[in-house]
């Protein structure tokens, strides 16, 4: 691929990825709870993105493009999906008060209700609760790319504008969509990064809970747009 494309190629994945959209609210909330979750939450929506452009490189979206219901089974899967994580949000926006009070100032850096942790005995299960909170944070990450029909059609008409002249179709796609999804790994680290960086103002409860509360409602508007847009 010649350098002046890649850079073009490049230069429109940023774009791409400036993008405000559920995936970018999802990683600043799951980072609120630490980085490790933010990161783990950047590699399964990329993952997302990388099945996408595979399944895009087969011309299998092609498929969904064309059949009305299987695009509208999509798309409402999905929309149930965005709502899920903004009822959990706010859920947790609700805990934090609770467990804290309508007070600002009386949270600390306890991010999830996690508890100073006694003695003895508290090492395996606290990594147990560490590892399924891993996943869960990959698994959403992955699920909320996957479950929303309008990542594929753009896969599907974003990735073939790149290929090189006389390249092999299929190979060019899946290496474009490998390196798109490597590149918005680094591009939503920052965001992870900065989050991290904004702990000692964001691990305040009533600053935490705000944000919570912001990105379940966006959650939630953007899973009621994606049912009602036809």
């Amino acid at each position: 691929m010649p350098t002046s494309s890649l850079l073009a190629f490049l230069g429109a994945c940023t774009l791409v990825a400036a993008s405000p959209g559920p995936s970018t609210v999802l990683i600043v909330k799951q980072s609120l709870r630490s980085r490790r979750s933010g990161f783990l939450t950047v590699l399964g929506n990329e993952t997302g993105v990388f099945v996408w452009g595979v399944v895009a490189a087969f011309g299998l979206t092609a498929l969904l493009t064309a059949s009305q219901a299987a695009y509208a089974v999509l798309r409402f899967a999905g929309a149930a999906v965005l709502v899920w994580f903004g009822v959990q949000a706010l859920r947790q926006a609700r805990r934090t008060k609770q467990a804290h009070g309508f007070d600002d100032d009386g949270g600390g850096d306890n991010f999830d209700g996690g508890h100073g942790g006694g003695h003895g005995g508290g090492g395996g299960e606290s990594r147990g609760r560490t590892e399924r909170g891993g996943w869960a944070a990959y698994r959403g990450g992955l699920l909320l790319n996957l479950a929303n029909p309008k990542a594929a059609v753009f896969a599907l008409s974003f990735l073939p504008q790149f290929v090189p002249e006389g390249a092999p179709h299929l190979p060019a796609m899946v290496g474009l969509a490998a390196i798109w999804a490597v590149y918005e790994v680094g591009y939503y680290s920052l965001y992870v990064w900065f989050v991290g960086r904004m702990k000692h103002v964001l691990s305040r409860a009533g600053a935490r809970r705000r944000l919570e509360q912001v990105s379940g409602g966006v959650l939630l508007l953007l899973g009621l747009r994606l049912a009602l847009d036809g």
